[in-house]
């Protein structure tokens, strides 16, 4: 046993920690508050929720600054990252929160679930996801997935009113579990062939070892577990399959989250591992991203076409999304470990930043629209003549998702596209824009039902409840923007710098 007078604990840079401690901080104040006063003002816990994401955005900024005076860093003993591609992530987390935190108002008003837990559970949720993006320790990362997961477990089947939500929640649980499980192994392996868990240091040590002993067999297979992990994670093919079940049963606003944040969190640790602590494996891991990112373009788009419910349409659609996300990890792999990577990580990290925002607006618009839970096809017919706005904003978010230009989508489907060409990646390429044009014919499938499908006789009137209108009208605002002005934002991308 260490004895208490001799043990130094690691130096932490609580400012650094900020954006983190506001997020634990608020929904412990939830919790607490919420369980010990009499019930809230309507709206006022969303906004509350909204209030937290945004002091833990401002607080990212100043950091953000500091960064560019000092450059990046590594605090809390060096297993938390503080550069720029973990702050331009942690944006794309808190907008996402603080979106699906608006819409989340409507959807618990009026049943067993309005109260504080939910919007807790949002906020410990993103919490793991900012830890995964900025870990610079695997065990940290595992850490970070874990609360990340526990929290997603619980909110998809937190609808006790109905079946399918707790049917969601428990096949995500179990192959998530399953998941887990790889994931973990594949630690375990890296540290057998590395003998550590930091990233930094595993780097180091690959460069300078010969491998002998059998210890680069041990890093292989670590490898190939912990991508199994990921891969599950941001719902690519083959390990796609829980997807579909879990976003049609979780209620909208919880399957607008896992779209976005869920996938920002996986795709953030996964461009970490796989350039910053394995660049020098990236002959290996390269093909497997390869394959995942045909068979995730090719198989996501075809099934989200033959769909007839939305949310399973958008399932698929991620599934797609994935792909394409995919595609600028595999160019990262050309030059990762190498100053020149770093075009390739900003596509990526583009690309997650405006879907996390257009998906959830997506969502939102779903949640609106079926409140009588009808998520069919032929429940959005008519939507134009129901609802004019409601359907003008889907349209939009429809367009961005199939990368037609003055969209945000064009954007991220661009930038990653061109990083494929960048690096001789012509092939995957031309697979990625062949399932865009299979996937635009989803799109064009829920547009038609909206504006050329009469609404049928017993349709109910739309109303748009005052936060899921801000959120949806923000989303799509930001949307068409960055489609008609994208310089701002690609200039920000462009001073992401990693630690290393």
């Amino acid at each position: 046993m260490v004895a208490q007078d001799t043990f130094i604990g690691p130096s932490v840079d609580w400012f650094a920690l900020s954006p983190h401690l506001v997020l634990v901080g608020g929904a412990l104040f939830l919790m607490v508050v919420g369980a010990l006063t009499p019930a809230w003002p309507r709206n006022l816990m969303s906004l509350t929720t909204v209030g937290l994401t945004v002091a833990a955005a401002v607080l990212s900024v100043f950091i953000w600054n500091d960064i560019g005076a000092e450059g990046p860093s590594a605090v809390v003993g060096g297993v938390l990252a503080v550069d720029r591609l973990s702050l331009f992530l942690t944006f794309a987390v808190l907008a996402a929160t603080a979106l699906v935190a608006l819409m989340s108002d409507a959807e618990l008003r009026g049943t067993d679930n309005e109260g504080p837990e939910i919007y807790s559970l949002l906020l410990v949720a993103a919490t793991g996801a900012l830890v995964m993006v900025g870990a610079n320790e695997l065990i940290v990362m595992f850490l970070g997935l874990e609360t990340l997961s526990l929290a997603l477990y619980v909110l998809a089947a937190s609808d006790r009113r109905r079946s399918a939500s707790q049917e969601s929640g428990m096949k995500y649980f179990i192959l998530g579990g399953l998941a887990s499980a790889f994931f973990l192994y594949g630690i375990a392996l890296l540290y057998g062939g590395t003998r550590t868990t930091s990233l930094t240091d595993m780097v180091t040590r690959l460069q300078s070892q010969v491998n002998i002993g059998g210890n680069d067999a041990l890093v292989l297979a670590g490898l190939a577990l912990m991508l199994i992990g990921f891969a599950f994670k941001v719902s690519a093919v083959p390990f796609h399959v829980w997807s579909p079940d879990v976003y049609q049963g979780a209620p909208s606003n919880i399957t607008a989250f896992m779209a976005s944040v869920g996938k920002v969190a996986a795709f953030g640790a996964m461009l970490r591992v796989l350039t910053s602590a394995l660049p020098f494996y990236r002959n290996d891991w390269r093909p497997i991203i390869w394959v995942l990112a045909i068979l995730s373009l090719v198989v996501g788009s075809l099934l989200a076409v033959v769909q007839t419910d939305v949310k399973r349409m958008l399932a698929f659609s991620s599934v797609s999304h994935a792909g394409f996300i995919l595609v600028g990890v595999e160019a990262a792999g050309l030059s990762a470990g190498e100053s020149a990577m770093f075009s390739t990580v900003q596509s990526v990290a583009v690309y997650l930043g405006l879907y996390s925002v257009l998906v959830v607006g997506s969502f939102a618009v779903i949640s609106v629209a079926s409140r009588g839970g009808d998520t069919t096809l032929d429940g959005f017919n008519g939507l134009s003549s129901r609802r004019p706005t409601l359907a003008l904003a889907m349209t939009v978010f429809l367009l961005a998702q199939a990368g037609v230009p003055f969209t945000s989508g064009f954007v991220a489907k661009w930038g990653v596209i061109q990083s494929a060409v960048d690096a001789g990646s012509y092939w995957l390429a031309v697979i990625a824009m062949l399932a865009a044009v299979i996937a635009a014919f989803l799109y064009l499938r829920i547009m038609v039902s909206m504006w050329l499908r009469p609404a049928d006789d017993n349709a109910e009137e739309v109303n748009v409840p005052s936060l899921s209108g801000i959120a949806i009208a923000g989303a799509a605002g930001f949307t068409l923007a960055i489609g008609i002005y994208p310089q701002w934002v690609l200039s920000v991308a462009e001073g992401i710098l990693v630690f290393a």
